[in-house]
C-alpha cells in the first residue's frame, strides 16, 4: 500500500484534532511530511508530533514536488485564496468547509483545479454519517411512501465568543455547523434541482456579529419539503432526524432512530364520501381507522460511536483510493457549489449588521 506525503496548512482544532490525528492513527495510508502554522509554538508542536518539515508561510511550500496531497485548515476565510494558489501550483487540495461564501468563488476553484489537471476536494465528511446512512437506506427502502417533508436539527444551548463568530472571518453558524446537515439535506431533496428557498436568521447567544440561529426551508416541485434547524438558543433538543412518508415516518438521534410504517395492501380499502359520517344507531363519527403499524429500529454500531473517527475514516479511505486507483471522487466540487448557492441565498436574505471590533 503507497504511503501519501501529506502537508497540512494549520494546527488548530481542525487541522491537528481531527486531521492530523486520523494521519498519526493510518500510517498506511498518509505520513505527515509537512506543516505549515504560523505559530511558533504550535509548529514545535507538530515537529515533535509528526517528525516533519515546519514552515511559518505556506508559501515556503510551493516549491516543493514530493507532496501527494496538501489539507488547507487555515481558518474560514483564508480557505478560497490558498486553496486557489495551490491548484494553479499543482497540488492535490484538499480543502475543510466551510469551502467559500459565494459561487462565483467557488466557479474559480474548480476552474483553477480544471486548468492544473489536478484533484480539488473538499472535507464534507458527514455524507458517511452512520445515523444518515441509515435514513437515506430507509428512505430508499420505499417503506415510508412518498417522502413529504424531512425535518434536520443540529440544535443545542451553547454561548460562544470566538473568531468564528465574526462575519469577518466567515463565521457563523450556517457556514460553521451549517455544511453538515446541508449537504445531507441537498443529497436528501434531490441531486439534480435547485430548491426554492426560505431562510430566517438570527443572533442570539453569540458574542459576535454573525448567526447563530438558522431556520431554513428547502422547497421544490416533486421534492420533500426540506426543514433544516441550526440553533444555539435550543434548551430541548428532540431529535436530528423527523420523516413525514404517505406510509409512515422515521425519527431519531445520531446514535438512535425509530421508524414506523404500514402495509398499503393489508390497509383497510376507503373511498371517497361526501356526505357527513354516521355511526352505526346514526349519530355523527369521526373519519378514523385502525392502521396495523410495523415499528423497526436502528442503534449505531459500537465500533461507530466516536463520529469523528468514524467519519474521517470513511472520508479518507474514500480519498485515497481516488489519488491511488483513479476511483470516483463521491463528494464533488459542483455539489458543494449547490451548498454555497443555498448559503450564498440566506445571506442575501438576512444581511446581518457588522459590528466594529477594536484590536
Amino acid at each position: 500500500m503507497k504511503q501519501l506525503k501529506v502537508c497540512i496548512l494549520g494546527q488548530g482544532r481542525s487541522g491537528r484534532d481531527i486531521h492530523g490525528i486520523f494521519f498519526l492513527r493510518n500510517p498506511e495510508m498518509f505520513k505527515v511530511a509537512a506543516v505549515v502554522e504560523p505559530l511558533e509554538e504550535r509548529r514545535k508542536r507538530a515537529e515533535k508530533e509528526y517528525g516533519c518539515d515546519v514552515y511559518e508561510d505556506y508559501r515556503s511550500i510551493l516549491g516543493r514536488r514530493d507532496l501527494d496531497l496538501v489539507l488547507n485548515a487555515t481558518p474560514s476565510h483564508l480557505h478560497v485564496p490558498i486553496t486557489l494558489e495551490l491548484l494553479k501550483n499543482g497540488f492535490n487540495t484538499l480543502c475543510d468547509k466551510p469551502l467559500a461564501r459565494s459561487v462565483q468563488e467557488v466557479d474559480m476553484l474548480i476552474e483553477a483545479s480544471e486548468n492544473s489537471g489536478k484533484l480539488f476536494a473538499i472535507f464534507q465528511q458527514s455524507r458517511y454519517a452512520p445515523y444518515f446512512l441509515q435514513v437515506r437506506k430507509v428512505i430508499d427502502s420505499g417503506i415510508l411512501g412518498r417522502i413529504v417533508q424531512i425535518n434536520i436539527a443540529f440544535n443545542g444551548f451553547s454561548r460562544r465568543w470566538d473568531w468564528q463568530t465574526l462575519q469577518e472571518f466567515n463565521g457563523g453558524s450556517l457556514l460553521n455547523t451549517g455544511p453538515h446537515p446541508l449537504d445531507q439535506a441537498l443529497q436528501l431533496f434531490g441531486t439534480d434541482v435547485m430548491p426554492e428557498i426560505t431562510c430566517i436568521m438570527d443572533r442570539a447567544n453569540t458574542f459576535g456579529d454573525a448567526e447563530d440561529h438558522v431556520k431554513l426551508i428547502l422547497r421544490g416541485s416533486g421534492c420533500p419539503t426540506v426543514d433544516v434547524e441550526i440553533s444555539s438558543c435550543c434548551a430541548y433538543p428532540c431529535f436530528t432526524y423527523n420523516v413525514y412518508g404517505t406510509r409512515g415516518g422515521l425519527r431519531g438521534s445520531m446514535t438512535h432512530l425509530d421508524w414506523k410504517y404500514f402495509i398499503q395492501e393489508e390497509a383497510p380499502e376507503q373511498k371517497l364520501i361526501r356526505t357527513p359520517l354516521e355511526k352505526e344507531d346514526g349519530t355523527p363519527a369521526y373519519c378514523q381507522e385502525q392502521l396495523k403499524w410495523y415499528e423497526e429500529s436502528w442503534d449505531i454500531p459500537e465500533e461507530q460511536k466516536v463520529l469523528f473517527d468514524t467519519l474521517s475514516k470513511a472520508y479518507y479511505t474514500m480519498l485515497y483510493k481516488v489519488i491511488t486507483e483513479g476511483a470516483r471522487l463521491e463528494v464533488t466540487p459542483q455539489q458543494v457549489r449547490r451548498q454555497i448557492a443555498v448559503i450564498e441565498e440566506c445571506h442575501r436574505q438576512n444581511p446581518l449588521k457588522k459590528i466594529s471590533i477594536i484590536h
